[in-house]
């Protein structure tokens, strides 16, 4: 099956390469446009790109073609194909962080760097759990640590509640889904949020769709290795908030996990990218991408 990814590229086509990598059920441009023109700024070509199944990208069937993680970690490969792009610095956020630790140990000739944002380590059970947390069941002994009670209180009521009838109540429910993830760290920008849940929602050829990545994780619960993250050796960069909501604590882990990598810590930071920390953030990236 082929499938037809949107991307788009900023700075100099001679400047090195960062793609960006985002989350699960999440488009590019939640990687927000401000942080991405300090890196282009930087003298970096910046590639952003929306995972099947979310934004322009093709949406997929999953019933007739039904597919897995690992189809969207080669996406990851394919897009750095169609830019001509041997090897490329990975910035990645969430369990695109995931994608990219793996393709640091499975391509390290295609990975420059890696940097990882709100990131668990691979292989270490993230997605189990979220999932224990949310149903209430107790975590085994020696577990990740479990999202905030806020962000578990939250996605309790979410999955209990009707589904949004129309435009305006599915952009209420993004804006308060963003406010949650945003953390408590830093003041929430309800008219930013706005802008971008609307831009989100506009730009998605069918919102659902994103719900796919779920079953793509059910589809091959073992699609993490386990044990592998010390064969890295891509220079690695993680990035933890001090606020983060979803996956407390992981970054450090993380960190531990891969030999020689830094742990930057920023306050305020949740388990989004809000203008405040674009500087810090963008200028961490640049300092670990000079070449």
């Amino acid at each position: 099956m082929q499938i037809t990814l949107w991307s788009e590229e900023f700075g100099a086509a001679t400047d090195a390469p960062i793609l960006l990598v985002m989350g699960s059920m999440s488009q590019g441009v939640l990687w927000p446009d401000a942080f991405v023109g300090r890196l282009a700024a930087g003298g970096r070509r910046v590639i952003r790109y929306d995972h099947r199944d979310t934004g322009r990208s093709d949406t997929v069937d999953f019933d007739r073609d039904p597919y897995t993680w690992e189809d969207i970690k080669d996406d990851v490969l394919r897009v750095m194909d169609a830019h001509g792009l041997d090897s490329a610095h990975l910035v990645c956020h969430s369990a695109g962080g995931l994608l990219g630790q793996l393709l640091a140990v499975e391509h390290p000739e295609r990975v420059r760097t890696l940097t990882v944002i709100g990131s668990s380590p691979l292989g270490e059970g993230e997605g189990t759990v979220l999932v224990r947390a949310l149903m209430g069941e107790p975590q085994p002994a020696g577990s990740l640590p479990e999202p905030a009670p806020e962000f578990v209180a939250f996605y309790r009521q979410l999955m209990a509640a009707p589904p949004p009838a129309d435009r305006r109540e599915r952009v209420e429910s993004m804006i308060a889904e963003q406010r949650v993830l945003h953390g408590t760290g830093l003041p929430f920008d309800e008219d930013d949020a706005r802008r971008l849940q609307e831009r989100v929602h506009d730009r998605a050829r069918d919102l659902a769709a994103a719900a796919n990545h779920r079953r793509a994780a059910m589809a091959r619960p073992d699609f993490e290795p386990v044990g592998r993250l010390p064969e890295i050796t891509a220079p690695t960069l993680v990035v933890e908030g001090t606020h983060e909501p979803v996956k407390p604590g992981h970054g450090a882990l993380v960190a531990e996990r891969i030999p020689g990598a830094r742990l930057l810590t920023i306050k305020g930071l949740g388990h989004t990218l809000p203008a405040e920390v674009h500087e810090e953030l963008a200028a961490a990236v640049l300092a670990h991408t000079a070449e």
